[in-house]
């Protein structure tokens, strides 16, 4: 015959294992928090000239697995690049590169001939191949750039400060002033965690030269003074700042090849623009106009600032590194790549509407801009034909003075969208401002020309003359 437990029994059994199981929730819970407040185990010790990536990653394997995909080559409607293959040489030995632009838009070649970038340019690629593309770009056959590139296309903190003796400023100012073959030699990796990390605090940090002096810059215009942006700086700015560092407008200046971000009138086209115009700086003379011309960069930075993104608080990070969830963790995403590939974690977080719904929001914008700037683009190319025809039927130099400066800045601003890789999704009314500058410019060059029957018309407003809102 059973024996059945008694009443009290049974309640004391199923309070002991409640009892077990709660335990083992708390100690869990506990665990879990623990994970979270330590992320990482400590495997090697990081310095401050720890510059091999794969090293942090011993630390941080999570991070470096997204930092390694940076390899991948996916393309959305108006960025990053399908694996283009290639038979490599001796000279290059890559086997795959992106597509060319040049090739995709032949355009491109009557903006910049006389130019370097009128021979080479290609889609953008991920991080993994910022050093080796500007390595072996045939821009280096046309012209002998300097070790300034290094700034943006290398893992230089390190190579700074050995080339300075512990100085980083005056490594970077030696650098510059190398070719870049012998800078080359310096560098090993593209962009690294040291670039953008302290290696004993994790913190987020401001490695390059050129935003440290540069932002002192846009800081002191508003009021700021001695602007230390490793000081002073929070940390969701900061989490914009280290991608500031390298997607921005810059010149080399002088003979020193020092790299300067033309920030002191502040971040817009037209202020930066007006710095140009002001110290006399020009890339090159275009080869079919005589034209002093301009050459933006990738000038994302300065964009970002004029949209709602920025205004709303939210950084670059937030957007193309968005924070996911891996087991306890919480990390940002090391796979640096458009949110258009990542809509649910870099978009939805704040925008609650279907994938498809914010991708077609994404493309409306882009779509306008990239029709608008084709409108310029053909605006651009019929004042180059139209200068060319005038030169041929004899015009002087004074003749075609003022049709060279409108070529100048209406080139300028067309290039400084081209140059941005959102496709003006960054700032899309400030993108279609800048184009309606560079269409007027472009205008107005034609109507200066000899024998126009057009009217120039009136100057367009700088921000230095432009009418004062209402009150």
């Amino acid at each position: 015959m059973k024996r059945r437990l008694s009443a009290p029994v049974l309640v004391a059994v199923l309070a002991a294992l409640a009892a077990v199981g709660v335990t083992a929730l708390l100690v869990n819970i506990f665990t879990r928090q623990q994970e979270a407040q330590n992320p990482f185990y400590r495997v090697v010790d990081l310095d401050d000239e720890t510059v091999d990536p794969a090293v942090w990653g011993k630390n941080f394997p999570l991070q470096y697995d997204g930092y390694r995909r940076t390899v991948d080559q996916v393309r959305t409607r108006y960025g990053g690049s399908e694996a283009a293959p290639r038979t490599p040489t001796d000279a290059d030995p890559r086997t795959i590169v992106a597509q060319s632009r040049l090739e995709e838009d032949p355009r491109l070649k009557t903006m910049w001939a006389g130019y370097a970038f009128a021979t080479d340019f290609r889609e953008e690629r991920g991080h993994a191949y910022m050093l080796d593309d500007q390595t072996f770009t045939e821009r280096q056959a046309v012209t002998q750039q300097p070790g300034t590139c290094m700034h943006c296309h290398a893992s230089v903190y390190v190579p700074y400060r050995k080339l300075g003796g512990g100085d980083l400023i005056k490594g970077f100012e030696a650098m510059n002033q190398m070719k870049y073959q012998e800078a080359r030699t310096l560098v090993e990796h593209p962009v690294a965690c040291i670039d953008c990390h302290d290696p004993s605090t994790m913190q987020l940090r401001v490695t390059r030269p050129g935003f440290l002096e540069g932002i002192a810059k846009v800081k002191a215009a508003q009021g700021v003074a001695n602007y230390d942006v490793n000081r002073d700086a929070t940390r969701q700015e900061m989490r914009a700042y280290v991608c500031g560092q390298c997607h921005v407008e810059y010149y080399f200046r002088g003979t020193a090849k020092r790299l300067t971000y033309p920030w002191d009138k502040g971040l817009k086209a037209d202020e930066i623009l007006s710095y140009y115009e002001e110290n006399g700086f020009r890339d090159w003379v275009h080869a079919e106009t005589g034209a002093p011309a301009l050459k933006a960069q990738h000038p994302e930075f300065e964009m970002w600032n004029q949209g709602v993104h920025a205004r709303s608080g939210v950084a670059c990070a937030d957007c193309h590194m968005p924070y996911q969830r891996v087991g306890a963790a919480k990390i940002s995403d090391h796979h640096v790549q458009s949110p258009l590939l990542n809509i649910n974690r870099a978009c939805q977080t704040c925008h609650r509407w279907p994938e498809e719904e914010l991708r077609a929001r994404v493309h409306a914008i882009q779509d306008r801009t990239f029709q608008v700037r084709n409108v310029a683009m053909d605006a651009l190319v019929a004042l180059v034909n139209d200068i060319k025809a005038a030169r041929a039927r004899g015009a002087s130099d004074v003749d075609l003075e003022a049709a060279r400066r409108h070529q100048r800045r209406g080139q300028f601003f067309l290039d400084f969208i081209e140059a941005e890789n959102s496709m003006g999704f960054h700032a899309d009314q400030e993108a279609m401002r800048i184009l309606a500058l560079s269409l007027d410019e472009t205008r107005r060059g034609q109507a200066s020309l000899p024998g126009s029957i057009a009217t120039p018309g009136a100057q367009t407003p700088t921000p230095a003359t432009a009418p004062a809102a209402p009150e």
